[in-house]
């Protein structure tokens, strides 16, 4: 199964782009007119927001993909910063009230801690040294390299 060759933090992205996608299809802020989402109240904390949603999807797919280290290694490294950001982002959207907002729905907090997991994933791979998903080949000399080595 294809989810058995994410580590921990990848799993952890993986649940905060899922958390950030649902969040960002649900209801924000209740106003007096009634709930409004987040792209009725599009800003940059939103564009923040889906930047951090395609590195922790660029992670695990980089992850997914991998027959090499680096692009694994590379999308982790700009996970983190990405997440940061992010991160602050979802504070900025928890903390403001736009349109005379009266009260916050599940969106904000369901993005906030899609944030926290998408920068805690970034940095859990980061931290993560396992080696390659391959076992290197056991490549048998041959009766030429014997004769070559002798």
């Amino acid at each position: 199964m294809l989810l058995r060759r994410l580590r921990s933090g990848e799993l952890l992205a993986l649940i905060g782009a899922i958390s950030l996608i649902v969040a960002l299809a649900g209801p924000w802020y209740q106003t007096p007119s009634g709930n409004v989402d987040a792209w009725s109240t599009f800003g940059p904390a939103v564009v923040l927001l889906l930047i951090d949603l395609l590195a922790a999807v660029a992670l695990v797919l980089s992850a997914l993909a991998e027959r090499s280290p680096g692009p694994p290694v590379f999308a982790a490294v700009w996970t983190v910063p990405i997440g940061l950001v992010g991160l602050v982002a979802a504070v900025v959207r928890v903390l403001e009230r736009p349109d005379h907002a009266s009260a916050l729905c599940y969106g904000p907090w369901l993005a906030l801690a899609g944030a926290f997991a998408v920068l805690a994933g970034g940095w859990q791979t980061l931290r993560d040294e396992h080696g390659p998903l391959y076992e290197p080949a056991n490549v048998q000399p041959t009766e030429l390299e014997d004769l070559d080595a002798g």
